[in-house]
Order: C-alpha cells, then sequence, then structure tokens
C-alpha cells in the first residue's frame, strides 16, 4: 500500500512525466488516482490486459504477423479510471512521449516522436481524452497494435526526463523556471542484467533482431539519464533498481508481479531519502 509520505511526495510535484507503463501512472496521479487504485491495475487487472490466447497465438503465428495482445481490455480499463477527462482537466502538469507513425502532414509527411502534454498555449494537447494517450503511450510493438497511428514512446524515450527537464524551459510558456530552481527525482521500473560477450559480432538482421531492441530501449534511457546528470547536477536523482544477476523479468510478465512487490519492498532508498531531504 502507498504511504502518507510518498503520497505527499507527489503532491509536492509540480510535472510528472512517464512513458508507456509509466506514461499510466504519470497519468493516473496528474488525475489525482491513488497509488493503491493504480497498482490494482497491474495486480488485479494484468491477466485480464495481458491475455493472450492459444488460438491468437495461432492465427498470429506467435509475434510474426501480429501483436500478442488485444488493446481492449487495456481500453476498457482506462476508460473507467479516466471517463472523459481531457489532459487539460487533469489536476497537474503532465507529459507523456508516444511516436507518431504518419504525422500526414502534406508539406512535411513523415513519422516522429510526439510529446503529448497539457501545457497551456499553442501546441497544448489539453483537449487529448487522458485515456487514449495512455493507449497511445503504451501501444509497445509487437505487443498491443498501434492506435490510432501512434505507438509506444518507449521507441525514444523510456527515460522521458530529459524530455521533461526541456519541456520546462520552453520559451512559450512564460516565465520559464531558471535550471538552477529545477528539482528532478526520476523513478525507473527495474533493469534487467544484459551485455553481449565478445569483441566483434559479424551479424546481420537475424542476428541482430533480438538483442537490438533491448540495445535500443536501454540506449535510449541511458542517454536521458547521463543528460540531465550534466545538466541538473546533484539536484537530479534517479532509482532504477538492477535486478540480481539471472532475474529477468520480460516487460508483459504478469506472473513477475508478486516477485516484483516483494523486490520493491529489498531496495535500499537510503540514498534516495536522503536526496528528497535535502532537495525535495
Amino acid at each position: 500500500m502507498a504511504t502518507p509520505g510518498l503520497e505527499k511526495l507527489l503532491e509536492k510535484a509540480d510535472l510528472i512525466a512517464g512513458t508507456s507503463t509509466g506514461g499510466l501512472l504519470a497519468l493516473g496521479i496528474a488525475h489525482g488516482l491513488t497509488l493503491a487504485t493504480l497498482r490494482d491495475l497491474y495486480v488485479s487487472k494484468g491477466e485480464k490486459i495481458f491475455d493472450d490466447s492459444w488460438f491468437d497465438d495461432l492465427v498470429d503465428l506467435g509475434k510474426l504477423r501480429g501483436a500478442d495482445y488485444r488493446t481492449g481490455p487495456l481500453r476498457q480499463e482506462l476508460k473507467r479510471l479516466f471517463g472523459e477527462t481531457t489532459l487539460g482537466k487533469l489536476k497537474k502538469k503532465v507529459l507523456v512521449p508516444s511516436f507518431d507513425l504518419d504525422n500526414q502532414d502534406p508539406a512535411d509527411r513523415s513519422w516522429k516522436p510526439k510529446v503529448f502534454h497539457n501545457f497551456p498555449g499553442r501546441g497544448s494537447d489539453a483537449g487529448h481524452l487522458a485515456w487514449k494517450v495512455g493507449l497511445y503511450t503504451s501501444a509497445a510493438p509487437t505487443y498491443f497494435p498501434s492506435v490510432d497511428g501512434f505507438i509506444d514512446g518507449g521507441v525514444y524515450a523510456g527515460n522521458p526526463s530529459m524530455c521533461a527537464l526541456a519541456q520546462t524551459q520552453d520559451g512559450r510558456y512564460s516565465p520559464t523556471p531558471p535550471m538552477a530552481q529545477l528539482r528532478l527525482f526520476s523513478l525507473g521500473t527495474g533493469t534487467n542484467l544484459q551485455y553481449m560477450a565478445g569483441t566483434t559480432h559479424d551479424w546481420g538482421y537475424l542476428q541482430w533482431a533480438q538483442p537490438l531492441i533491448n540495445l535500443m530501449l536501454d540506449g535510449t534511457a541511458g542517454i536521458a539519464d547521463y543528460q540531465c546528470r550534466q545538466l541538473l547536477g546533484e539536484r537530479y536523482h534517479r532509482l532504477a533498481p538492477t535486478f540480481p544477476p539471472g532475474v529477468n523479468v520480460p516487460l508483459d510478465d504478469v506472473a513477475k508481479v508478486p516477485y516484483l512487490i516483494d523486490f520493491a519492498g529489498s531496495v535500499s532508498l537510503e540514498d534516495t531519502i536522503d536526496w528528497l531531504k535535502r532537495f525535495w
């Protein structure tokens, strides 16, 4: 269960950012949902959301020709939680990365990153429904189908810390806070230990297909961490626990939820608590 201290911590945040499953949490927190309610989305509804029948596997040939899961169950849960609430009606500023597969701009038609936010003024996404943005940011390729032409923002911003930092400095929203006044607390969902032994890998598409996805996800998260540390110094803190050697937690393994809860309880928070006392 969430502690009153953690709830109070979140109340003090001016901007909450999240990508993919973190995007769902960011939207929920900005909407005023309790952490217990958000936890229940995974504990009680996870098996429903990640329900992959043998028939689907047969039709899709595993993941070769179709996504593992249907969007319907997640859509149902998000609509239940958010109703018709738009980003502009949320109680806090929020930032949620997704990726637009086709911007449908005749002059510059292309795919490109899309960062949804509810900051006021030109370029605001305040009119977008929160539950839809949740579907957009969590539509991970091969796991879920794209939604309205959007896919998971994790393809470029698995760690959205740098996106959030950049958003605060957008000159369209005056006054922009001085960098010296910013404090950024970044929270990861757990990291699998991965490596590739050897010094030379003369591989082609077939060999690189599987590791390349994880390389890119970890790489984008890592570079955002580096950039924020360089810009903010000690005013930036990231809590991203690493799973023990030999433990691998797939993105969609609902059976691992009890392990994740136990693992979270074992993580040392001494440095994080010290940072929060000093800067938050």
